[in-house]
């Protein structure tokens, strides 16, 4: 372990920023609140300020570890107390004033605060809490916090924390007791799922305390999320959407991020890695964890035991109409609104908008095009008064070539555009 003394502010942001990269459960929060006027910021719909790194990850402009130091030792994890890392650790007021003076400088809306375990979930946890704590009532921040629970930690400890953050959320790590046993040994499911029920029990208490009392203070007013790593211990997709759905059901959660598998320590227990993050499988699971949100899908309609991997060509929606043609084509001016969920190319608006404007009269394929539907995946399950847009062979190959070729050629007219610069193209370079 590489000691630095004496380190300062600057040095530990660095340090603590840089290691808080690889949690992905960050993007906006859905809430509402306004400030009351007297402290400082608010928490609005948008939540959290966040951009997107070069690999797609979304990334808060403060999202920072408290401490990188831990006495976990998990094979995948980059601040496991085997590497030989620069350890820095923030006290609770650095972070507190960190937080105000980048919000006075415009930089962020909010504040994103995990940690790795110093000495003890417990000792962790009650330094979160002093930290968050002190932001609300010394500092006056009322912006955006999601906080993450250590696992292990006190249920009283976790309770104090929902009171004070925006949103909570516990790492799963992995789909299976399994791969969170032989990647992560000293961790175990038990102390993982039980600050998610507790959070869940606690928020369920307290809507029912804000029912006969609106002055109560809330708690976990934003809900609670949580994070599937993807690549690294072999569980399939079907495995990872069917946990997923579960964790929705149980747990009431409001957002399953999944985490490509990014390789940042040898291990033997690890895969090897070599192309990368599996970048397109991440993006098909958050493909079908909105079909399981919004769409009226479940994880069994989607994949199989039989089949359990999705089709990196399509997305999951496609795949799925593409292998259940006996249900199209559907008529555009009779079908219902969870049939035309289940269409490719129409999303949650468009069907609305269909269900809106076919009182007025019948639709054609002008009128949805004006709408938003995507004809070029949606013309081979639909008909406008009767009639397709163009003939086909209604069989899984030939629409499947179809959908491909379609897809084909609008990669190959975007791969005539270029990046704009403003000094290359106006001739201003030195």
């Amino acid at each position: 372990m590489l000691i630095q003394e004496q380190m300062s502010l600057e040095e530990k942001l660095h340090i603590l920023s840089d290691a808080a990269k690889y949690d992905v459960a960050c993007t906006s929060s859905g809430h509402a609140r306004s400030g009351n006027g007297k402290g400082i910021g608010n928490c609005i719909t948008a939540g959290i300020c966040h951009s997107f790194s070069a690999d797609g990850r979304c990334i808060s402009l403060l999202k920072v570890l408290f401490t990188n130091e831990c006495v976990f030792d998990c094979k995948y994890c980059v601040n496991r107390s085997s590497n030989d890392v620069a350890r820095a650790s923030f006290s609770p007021d650095e972070l507190c004033r960190l937080t105000i003076e980048f919000y006075r400088r415009n930089y962020i809306e909010g504040l994103f605060l995990s940690s790795g375990v110093l000495h003890s979930p417990d000792y962790t946890m009650g330094l979160l809490c002093e930290t968050v704590y002190r932001l609300r009532r010394q500092y006056a921040f009322q912006g955006y916090i999601h906080l993450k629970a250590i696992p292990g930690a006190s249920a009283h400890l976790v309770e104090q924390a929902g009171y004070l953050a925006d949103r909570m959320s516990v790492n799963l790590e992995f789909p299976t007791a399994e791969g969170l046993q032989r990647l992560a040994p000293h961790k175990s499911r038990k102390t993982i799922l039980e600050p998610m029920r507790r959070i869940q029990l606690k928020a369920g208490e307290n809507r029912r305390e804000l029912a006969e009392s609106p002055h109560t203070p809330r708690f976990v007013p934003a809900g609670q999320s949580t994070q599937m790593i993807v690549g690294a211990s072999g569980e399939s997709d079907y495995q990872i959407v069917t946990v997923a759905e579960s964790l929705y059901k149980k747990f009431a959660l409001k957002r399953v991020f999944y985490s490509a598998f990014v390789q940042v320590n040898p291990d033997l227990a690890l895969p090897a890695a070599y192309q990368g993050p599996p970048l397109l499988r991440e993006h098909r699971l958050y493909q079908a964890d909105w079909l399981l949100r919004f769409y009226g899908f479940a994880a069994d309609e989607l994949l199989s035991p039989n089949r359990p991997n999705f089709n990196v060509a399509l997305d999951p929606k496609c795949d799925w109409a593409v292998g259940h043609l006996e249900r199209f084509p559907v008529e555009i001016n009779q079908a219902d609104y969870y049939t035309l969920l289940r269409v490719p190319g129409i999303g949650v608006k468009s069907a609305g908008k269909i269900l809106g404007a076919r009182r007025y009269g019948n639709l054609d394929f002008e009128d949805l095009k004006k709408m938003g539907v995507v004809l070029k995946r949606a013309a081979y399950f639909i008909t406008c008064k009767g009639r397709m847009m163009f003939s086909v062979k209604m069989d899984e190959q030939t629409v499947t070539r179809s959908i491909l070729e379609s897809q084909a050629q609008k990669e190959t007219v975007q791969q005539g555009y270029r990046q704009m610069s403003l000094f290359a193209d106006l001739g201003l370079e030195a």
